[in-house]
């Protein structure tokens, strides 16, 4: 747990705005490395790595899990130096004022700054109580120019993160920024080193994909490289444990693992995933055997690449696994980290059990 804990803190302090995941994937090829056959960052940005099973025609089973973050890019430098901005990825408007920030230089250093909030001494009061548009809400660096926020380094296009932090709660729970899905990428090492001292059947492809957060893609073109034969997604799942959640669903911090059963974003791009069922029950049952409790939930709103995954190489039997977060795309994302070692536990115990006799039809 130690282990896993130290690796979710270092992931979640590195910036890795969608489409600018290279200190995520340095530092995830580094980790990995010692516990795989080859590693590799492809030209998209992801990184993928092998680990050779014992059985030729075991099938290859890809599993994945983000690297990137959302956050926001300059839209435009005013005449006194203040930021005018557009969101990446689905940035919650109401917490953006008063938030701290970082924006990449164009030398790839960071920059503090923060969203400014109207004086509430000036506020009037049919304002106090509305959420502000992010294109009225800018963000101040100090600078008394837009020469010399450009002479920073900073120009137009350049990515702006929330301020990194990592901060341990009471219960095994931590409050962090990027827990989506960081993670799910401390789970992909945990498996790595897991199935290094346990070879399995099946030859097995972790992978940590890129621009996740804003079009969901990045997954897909790993998919068309490995051509797997089953794929597993690793992401969050938004709890249902707290006084403004507690009518949505039933899903709960420290209940274990989440096995996806439905997903539909719903808003735009029309696309989901309803697991492959075979899949349901080989893992329903992996999970009986070992002893972990598993959740299922079922929510509109949510998307992970996993929707993109399934309809490649003429579909990929595919499934959807999580753990809960409380307050997901915000700054202060929560999670149990005991959550995540079941979820490491369970795919390790499931990966083991894959070999060339696995019934992967749809329906007999």
């Amino acid at each position: 747990m130690k282990e896993l804990e130290q690796w979710i803190q270092d992931m979640t302090l590195i910036p890795a705005l969608s489409g600018y995941e290279n200190k995520m994937a340095d530092y995830l090829t580094k980790e990995i490395q010692p516990f795989t056959n080859s590693v590799e960052i492809d030209p998209i940005g992801n990184v993928i790595a092998r680990i050779d099973g014992r059985e030729k025609n075991s099938p290859k089973v890809m599993i994945f899990a983000h690297m990137d973050q959302l956050g926001l890019v300059v839209r435009k430098i005013d005449d006194n130096g203040f930021i005018q901005f557009e969101r990446l990825g689905g940035v919650p408007e109401k917490v953006l004022p008063g938030l701290k920030v970082q924006v990449k230089t164009e030398d790839d250093e960071y920059i503090p700054g923060v969203i400014g909030n109207k004086s509430h001494h000036i506020t009037p009061p049919n304002e106090k109580t509305q959420v502000i548009p992010y294109l009225d809400l800018y963000i101040d660096l100090g600078a008394n120019s837009k020469e010399e926020v450009q002479n920073l380094g900073i120009d137009v296009g350049c990515p702006i993160i929330y301020e990194p932090s990592f901060q341990k709660l009471a219960n095994n729970k931590v409050a962090a920024t990027s827990i989506d899905n960081r993670g799910g990428c401390a789970c992909l090492l945990s498996i790595a080193k897991a199935l290094k001292s346990n070879q399995t059947d099946a030859t097995v492809y972790l992978v940590g994909t890129v621009l996740e957060e804003y079009n969901l893609r990045g997954a897909m073109i790993a998919a068309r490289k490995i051509s797997p034969d089953l794929a597993i997604c690793i992401d969050v799942c938004p709890s249902g444990d707290t006084p403004d959640t507690k009518d949505r669903s039933d899903i709960r911090l420290g209940r274990g693992p989440i096995i996806s059963m439905y997903s539909f974003h719903g808003r735009g791009t029309l696309n989901g995933t309803i697991p492959h069922p075979k899949l349901v029950k080989h893992i329903a049952d992996t999970a009986k055997q070992a002893g972990i409790n598993i959740q299922k939930s079922a929510l509109t709103g949510i998307l992970t690449d996993l929707s993109y995954v399934q309809l490649e190489l003429g579909s990929i039997p595919s499934i959807d696994l999580a753990f809960a977060a409380r307050y997901t795309h915000s700054p202060v994302e929560v999670c149990d980290l005991g959550d995540i070692a079941s979820l490491c536990d369970l795919l390790s115990q499931f990966i083991n059990q894959i070999n060339s006799s696995i019934n992967l039809k749809r329906w007999e």
